[in-house]
């Protein structure tokens, strides 16, 4: 979402910390936002280790715990999101689950675009 409504402002790097794949169930829900992620894939963040970043978000508490030091200055910042894909039930549940964590993720990406656009 921060490369979609970001636009050029920002060089965005995504990984986790025990990467597997992007849920079919995100494709879907950001796709119903006008956002293509088809082409996005899972990847290490020790991948990113050697790179300098000015801000590192974290979306999950497993995340912020475990988190590796990276190199440089930045600011940490950490969003609290439930992860979609530990919700169990109906597809409907589960859909519903993926478009709360999307919204949630919606609105602190906009709340850090508008902070930056302030300073």
């Amino acid at each position: 979402m921060l490369r979609h409504y970001g636009k050029d402002r920002f060089e965005v790097f995504s990984a986790g910390l025990k990467p597997s794949y992007v849920h079919p169930l995100t494709i879907k829900v950001m796709e119903e936002s006008g956002i293509c992620i088809t082409n996005q894939y899972s990847k290490t963040v020790n991948e990113f280790l050697k790179h300098d970043f000015s801000y590192v978000i974290t979306v999950c508490d497993s995340a912020k715990e475990n988190c590796p030091i990276f190199p440089g200055k930045y600011n940490a910042i950490h969003w609290s999101i439930d992860d979609p894909a530990s919700v169990e039930g109906t597809e409907n549940e589960r859909i519903k689950a993926f478009r709360r964590a999307r919204q949630n993720v919606l609105e602190r990406t906009n709340q850090f675009i508008s902070s930056l656009s302030e300073q």
